[in-house]
């Protein structure tokens, strides 16, 4: 177990090395000018001069690629050359709306399509089977913010001229500051990512149990007189969820990068809304924090899926 997670984890940092390079790479190969960005137009070449200094813009792509590494080993990511905001407060600031974004989506997407999909499977061609792929084809067929975009229209704006604002429809609130109205905030972002990620997993789920549920080793089970809800959950679904593992590790893990689309929607001041200013601004520094830190949450859970696929299927053996 030791040697596999150490091997993991080694693998895990030159990944994460090889996207430092190529995302610190992208902004001297695209033709783009930070400090006359930052200036303005009416901006003398003095001035752009010493901005170009004070960014350190104005030293070879090695030594400014270096000097990154030496802050980043320290933990600092640098300042933002929009605001000259450290990186780490912005990142701070964001991270936690994200990660309540998609907590809460992945709770209610994976219980959701997992239910949905073990009773389409255990009653094949019956009406429930019939409706749960139906959902399955709605949510699959249709794009995020156009789910979002719904439930602020039907759920926000009618119930609001009827005199029934049930639902904010944008804005953040912290959860220790006021755990209620954390979850009030987040329930229509919540609903628009789970319906469209649910549906992937109501047709994983279900295609995995009717596989599963057709082994000799479940017919036997049956045979013995084990109870049918017991031979469904601890034989038949244990099996049928290391591809729905896999698939939440990185449905949770892309998530976690920043839920670009739904931020924007719902107005939460989250990474997503954070990345896509800053490649407007073209803001170096925070464009690769953004970036390394989708990249660790991804490396992250892909050795979280590995360590679950042992717990879920004896046969598995990490060496």
């Amino acid at each position: 177990m030791l040697r596999f997670l150490l091997r993991r984890l080694l693998s895990g940092v030159l990944v994460l090395w090889l996207i430092s390079v190529f995302t610190f790479g992208l902004f001297f190969v695209a033709p783009t000018d930070v400090p006359r960005l930052i200036c303005g137009r009416l901006c003398t070449q003095v001035q752009i001069d010493l901005i170009t200094k004070q960014l350190g813009l104005d030293q070879p792509i090695l030594v400014q690629y270096w000097h990154f590494l030496e802050r980043l080993f320290h933990g600092d990511l640098g300042y933002s050359y929009y605001n000259s905001e450290s990186v780490n407060t912005l990142i701070a600031s964001a991270l936690p709306v994200t990660i309540s974004l998609a907590i809460g989506a992945a709770v209610l997407w994976l219980v959701g399509g997992v239910s949905i999909g073990v009773v389409s499977a255990v009653k094949p061609r019956s009406f429930l089977d019939r409706s749960g792929t139906i959902l399955a084809l709605i949510g699959l067929s249709m794009p995020s913010f156009l789910i979002g975009i719904l439930l602020l229209y039907f759920l926000f704006f009618l119930l609001t001229t009827h005199g029934m604002a049930w639902f904010p429809p944008s804005g953040y609130v912290s959860i220790s500051s006021d755990p209620l109205e954390w979850a009030h905030h987040l329930v229509l972002p919540w609903c628009a990512l789970a319906f469209i990620t649910a549906a992937t997993y109501i047709r994983l789920t279900r295609n995995q149990m009717l596989e599963v549920l057709g082994e000799d080793y479940i017919r036997t089970a049956k045979s013995k007189g084990i109870a049918r809800r017991r031979v469904t959950v601890r034989h038949a679904l244990r099996a049928a969820l290391t591809p729905v593992v896999t698939q939440f590790g990185i449905d949770l893990a892309t998530l976690l990068g920043g839920a670009i689309v739904t931020e924007q929607i719902f107005g939460l001041p989250g990474l997503g809304r954070l990345a896509v200013t800053s490649v407007i601004r073209q803001d170096q520094p925070v464009v690769i924090a953004t970036v390394l830190l989708a990249a660790v949450f991804i490396v992250l859970a892909n050795i979280v899926v590995d360590l679950l696929y042992a717990v879920l299927d004896p046969r598995v053996r990490l060496t």
